[in-house]
């Protein structure tokens, strides 16, 4: 787990500081130069206590010409200020490059996850929470961000203070520095057993945040269902149950993590008392200088702030890694396969729309085949019907036109081509699809319209929605095709969505036409009216149309009724009938009353 951990964090340095590297290699360098000018600071204070203190004791002595000697002390303030000056200027420069690094640096990163999310395998979703992947976009970005730009710089800094003051120290003294010395890795050891132990706990407190997203973004969207069955208490029990496995996680990993600075406070403090009474010792004695003392003292209690700050940061530096853990995994989550060996600009202007499955097996997962052996041809311009019980496998065939999934055996063609001779997003180009939950985003009637076709005028988004039957509702609206809908698309019915996304389809012209269960959640009258409409939009395409509702499938050319992944019987709707088998039973569940 460790090793995956520093993988994880490696793999996602190199991936979003690459392109910047020679910038954050200067800003460390700046920060790294004026750390140890900074730690130079007791050492050069040293010589003017010295030199103070042997101007004190010859004036005492009353030796002629005694007295400070202001020219040797000028030039060494001359010096510190210098100094300063330098170290204040090279680490607000590495500042500003570190901040202009990390925006930029995970700027690419949101487009990289953005990238991922349209490349990534569809069986992905199915098994994961939308609020999840949210979460990855979201707050574990911005938790490495913040760690980047608020924790590296101080750490790089902290560090060398740490190096260069145990260096001055040796230098001072050397049995003395060494004695310092030891006790470096015994508050390490200690300091990294209480990180370790906080560092499970911050992992669990981003997965639980996640979780806890995905639970209030799944909720929020069935919002009305639980309103209707009372089950308002079920779901607040559930989000407290959350949010108290997060608040335990995040107090577990806060209250660990503070540990650490009381305690190292406590042992240099110890160690600055020590070495007071030693250092005062070794000047009344003649072994030290008074500066050294002064010096090696400030040194003790200078390195408790580097240290104190590394235990600061601990917290969001081990927030940051979990974050930076699970980002890498989803960076590394299947895609779909790579199709460099199709061409990338295939010519589809000479399609017609006829589709074959050719002997299809497919299954979900390998113990459990969906489809057995498929076989069927829907020629260009047909209306062909898929319909059966649900679970039969009706969307799993569209699911496997468009590519959504790779079949297992067998081959399906349009126009003779295999469709894996296609690239995918080549192939998808030559669907229009319906669906019965109809997607619209936050833009305006007309842009959601134009969706289908980015290029189409105005003139062609207002014929396609004529055909679609919802231009005269789109003009009822304040604003008309300048109205925007809203993000969960609540200021149009129902029926008023299938329409425009319907006009969307015939927009954009496509070859193959799919209606996933396009009228199922309407009444019979809009039903009707979407009927016409899609009528309009299949006109002159092949059209696969999946349906409950077998009165929208009577005019089909050719009707496939599925069950359990096979065809058990095709036909015409008459035909069917005159069989006698499953379809008319299916029939005559539902419209048997109506005939005439």
């Amino acid at each position: 787990m460790k090793n995956h951990k520093l993988r994880s964090i490696g793999k996602l340095i190199k991936l979003i500081m690459s392109p910047y590297k020679w910038k954050f290699i200067i800003a460390l360098f700046l920060q790294f130069f004026g750390a140890v000018l900074g730690t130079l600071n007791p050492f050069i204070i040293g010589f003017i206590t010295t030199e103070l203190g042997k101007n004190v004791m010859d004036m005492a002595a009353g030796k002629p010409g005694a007295g400070v000697n202001l020219p040797y002390i000028a030039t060494i303030v001359a010096i510190l200020g210098v100094s300063t000056v330098v170290r204040q200027g090279a680490t607000y420069s590495a500042s500003f490059l570190t901040a202009g690094c990390v925006q930029e640096s995970f700027k690419d990163l949101r487009s990289k996850i953005s990238d991922k999310i349209n490349r990534i395998h569809v069986s992905y979703y199915d098994s994961h929470q939308l609020g999840t992947i949210y979460n990855y976009i979201t707050n574990d970005v911005d938790a490495v961000s913040n760690a980047m730009q608020q924790s590296l710089m101080p750490l790089v800094y902290a560090l060398t203070n740490i190096s260069m003051t145990f260096i001055m120290m040796l230098i001072i003294s050397v049995p003395l520095g060494l004695v310092c010395l030891v006790m470096l890795p015994i508050s390490f050891l200690i300091a990294r057993s209480l990180m370790k132990k906080s560092q499970g706990q911050f992992r669990t407190m981003q997965n639980t945040l996640a979780e806890l997203n995905g639970y209030i973004q799944e909720r929020y969207t069935g919002f009305t269902v639980i309103k209707l069955y009372n089950n308002e208490k079920n779901t607040i029990d559930k989000f407290e149950k959350i949010n108290g496995n997060l608040n335990k996680a995040g107090f577990k990993s806060s209250f660990i993590s503070s540990l650490i600075s009381p305690f190292m406070e406590a042992l240099i403090g110890i160690v600055y008392v020590l070495m007071v009474f030693i250092t005062g010792h070794g000047v009344l004695s003649g072994r030290m200088t008074l500066g050294n003392m002064q010096a090696f003292v400030m040194y003790i209690w200078l390195i408790f702030d580097p240290m104190n700050q590394i235990t600061q940061l601990a917290p969001a530096i081990q927030s940051a890694a979990a974050s930076m853990e699970r980002i890498v995994n989803f960076l590394e989550e299947k895609e779909e396969p790579d199709e460099k060996e199709n061409p990338e600009n295939f010519d589809l202007s000479h399609f017609k729309g006829n589709v074959q499955f050719k002997n299809v097996k497919f299954s979900y997962s390998k113990d459990n085949p969906v489809i057995n052996d498929l076989s069927f041809e829907a020629k260009s311009g047909q209306k062909v019907s898929i319909v059966g019980a649900t679970g039969a496998g009706k969307t799993t065939i569209i699911n496997l036109l468009l590519r959504f999934y790779d079949i297992d055996k067998g081959d399906i063609t349009i126009d003779g081509t295999s469709i894996y001779a296609i690239r995918r997003n080549n192939e998808r180009a030559l669907f229009g699809m319906v669906l019965q939950d109809a997607w619209l985003y936050h833009d305006t009637i007309a842009g959601n319209i134009r969706f289908g076709r980015l290029d189409a005028t105005d003139d062609e988004v207002i014929e396609a929605a004529k055909k679609a039957n919802v231009d005269r509702f789109i003009r009822s609206m304040p604003g008309g095709y300048n109205m925007m809908i809203d993000e969960d698309g609540s200021n149009v019915s129902l029926g008023q969505k299938q329409l425009i996304t319907i006009a969307r389809a015939i927009l954009a012209d496509p070859q193959i036409l799919i209606l996933d269960e396009a009228t199922s959640s309407v009444d019979t009258r809009l039903e009707m009216l979407i009927q016409s409409a899609m009528n309009q939009a299949m006109k002159g395409r092949t059209s696969f149309v999946i349906a409950h509702r077998l009165s929208t499938v009577r005019d089909a050319d050719l009707i496939l009724v599925i069950d359990s992944g096979d065809i058990v019987e095709q036909g015409t709707h008459k035909e069917l009938l005159e069989k006698k088998g499953v379809y008319e039973n299916l029939y005559n569940s539902q419209f048997a009353d109506q005939e005439e």
